[in-house]
C-alpha cells in the first residue's frame, strides 16, 4: 500500500516525527537537570538525639534477647 504525495509538500513520515518529538523532549528536560542542588542546613531540632534507653526499651531488649 503506497501513498502518493503532492509534489509541493515535504514528506513527514512517522519515524521522523517521533525522532523530532524525542529530541525536543530531551532538549526541554536539559535545563531542569542543569540546575544546582540547594544545600539544606538542618536545625537543632532535626539533629538532636531522639533515642533514650527507657524502661520500655529495656523491656523490649529483654523480651527479644538483644
Amino acid at each position: 500500500m503506497s501513498k502518493t504525495r503532492e509534489p509541493g509538500k515535504p514528506a513527514v513520515d512517522r519515524r521522523s516525527f517521533f525522532k523530532a518529538l524525542g529530541a525536543g523532549a530531551a532538549l526541554a528536560a536539559t535545563p531542569a537537570m542543569v540546575t544546582p542542588a540547594a544545600a539544606v542546613d538542618p536545625g537543632a531540632e532535626e539533629t538532636k538525639a531522639r533515642y533514650r534507653e527507657s524502661e520500655h526499651v529495656k523491656d523490649f531488649y529483654r523480651v527479644n534477647r538483644y
